[in-house]
């Protein structure tokens, strides 16, 4: 690669809980959401679930030391919420937390950064019984779970994710019954995302208070929408599109408001006392995470007089049929920059699925390899144009669990053999590794408390 990267620039993978840790019955961990959901028939791709995913639950040590070999300098992971509050509130876990303890305590053995998502989607069931993110009251158990871990982990880890692409666990979970719970109803999901937005307000004053020198953010997906034509009604859809799945949850966090070309058809779902909600919402954070994978090409179908997505065909899509579209993740990362002034960002996620296959000779992933080339060129060429980029974390370091699609796709730079979880690094973890190696300073961590050093 040709591009140069700041010092200090992070390197990284990122993993979550439900996706990696099995161990889904053990020491205590209640049910959550996905367990549920991946339980039911007919949900997840081959009837697969996470209950032994990659069992990271026990071999996380092993796990580290490919993050080491890698010269990763950071990891981002997620705290399964069932496990350390199995009911969702009340009674804590504390054999949960002991699990976290170790984890951290191992990347910072082996000189990797921790950077801790609070929530990655794994609802306690007990909580969505009584209603789940639609209601309000599940945000002030996020609030005290969120006390939880700051309490046991805030001494070691520096920076925080409050939520992870609410966007995904509001309408995939509550507008589309795609994910789990699996409910279909837009008036839950607008509600829902609200209250995720909300809860990402109260765990910031949370952390704030309790860990001031921390470093706290929100991850966000977002989807650079074009036109499929010209056509004036093809521009108008895809703006309506990125008003209603960018902008409805990256402006309140920005400017304090939800934007008005979505307010008309969104607006009458959200729920009571939500413009009193705002001014938590849209307190100031420290980054923005940007989880970046595609674009999409919208149009106005005429049939239904809704915004319609044109599916990408051809050789340069990935193994799940998504567009490569690095000059997706440039644009994107320059708007952040110049229309919102956001604050410094990271590439919170960014990777490929390809249909890789074990051979004599390893796992030649050498699409992949060419998808992150072009990605990182992408944040290079943002870097160079003034925007604040601080890290780029792959996704994902392991082969897992891939929500309702199961096993069926693979994302990591390290193949999982999901017979015998045999961990085999793919060539693009060593060719990551190589990239790590030449553009990354080393840089100090440190165990102590958060903000030291």
């Amino acid at each position: 690669m040709t591009q140069s990267f700041p010092s200090g620039f992070v390197w990284g993978t990122a993993t979550s809980a439900y996706q990696i840790e099995g161990a889904a019955g053990e020491d205590g961990r209640g049910e959550s959401i996905w367990d549920r959901f991946s339980a039911t028939p007919g949900r997840v791709t081959g009837s697969a679930t996470g209950a032994v995913a990659c069992d990271h639950y026990h071999r996380y040590r092993e796990d580290v030391r490919l993050m080491r070999d890698l010269g990763a300098g950071a990891y981002r992971f997620s705290v399964a919420w069932p496990r350390v509050l199995p009911e969702g509130c009340g009674r804590v876990n504390t054999a949960g937390l002991d699990f976290y303890d170790r984890l951290v305590d191992e990347l910072l053995a082996n000189g990797i950064e921790p950077f801790v998502t609070l929530y990655h989607w794994d609802l306690p069931q007990p909580l969505e019984d009584r209603g789940g993110w639609p209601v309000r009251e599940t945000v002030d158990a996020f609030a005290e779970y969120t006390g939880v871990v700051a309490a046991r982990l805030g001494d070691r880890v520096r920076h925080w994710i409050t939520q992870n692409e609410p966007w995904v666990a509001a309408w995939l979970g509550y507008g589309l019954g795609h994910d789990a719970p699996g409910r279909a109803s837009e008036a839950d999901a607008v509600a829902a995302g609200h209250h995720l937005l909300l809860a990402h307000g109260r765990a910031l004053e949370i952390l704030r208070a309790a860990l001031p020198a921390a470093r706290i953010g929100i991850t966000l997906d977002l989807i650079p929408m074009h036109p499929l034509t010209p056509a004036d009604r093809d521009v108008a859809a895809a703006a309506e599109a990125d008003a209603e799945r960018n902008l409805w949850f990256l402006e309140p966090v920005l400017r304090g408001a939800y934007p008005r070309k979505a307010l008309g058809r969104l607006g009458p779902h959200l729920p009571p006392g939500a413009d009193g909600d705002l001014e938590a919402i849209s307190r100031p954070i420290d980054f923005l995470g940007v989880n970046y994978y595609r674009r999409n090409l919208a149009w106005a179908d005429p049939a239904t007089g809704r915004v319609a997505f044109a599916e990408v065909e051809g050789p340069d899509v990935t193994g799940n049929g998504w567009e490569v579209y690095p000059d997706g993740l440039y644009e994107l990362l320059l708007r952040l920059h110049e229309d919102y002034g956001a604050p410094l960002l990271y590439v919170t996620e960014n990777g490929a699925a390809y249909p890789d296959v074990r051979g004599a000779a390893g796992i030649d992933d050498a699409r992949r390899i060419a998808y992150l080339e072009r990605h990182l060129a992408a944040v290079g060429r943002a870097l160079d144009a003034g925007v604040d980029v601080g890290g780029y974390f792959v996704w994902s370091l392991l082969d897992n669990f891939e929500w309702a699609q199961g096993y069926s796709q693979r994302f990591g730079i390290v193949y999982v053999d999901f017979g015998t979880l045999e961990r085999i690094p793919k060539a693009s973890y060593f060719w990551y590794r190589d990239v790590v190696t030449a553009h990354r300073a080393p840089a100090a961590v440190t165990g102590g408390p958060a903000g030291s050093g």
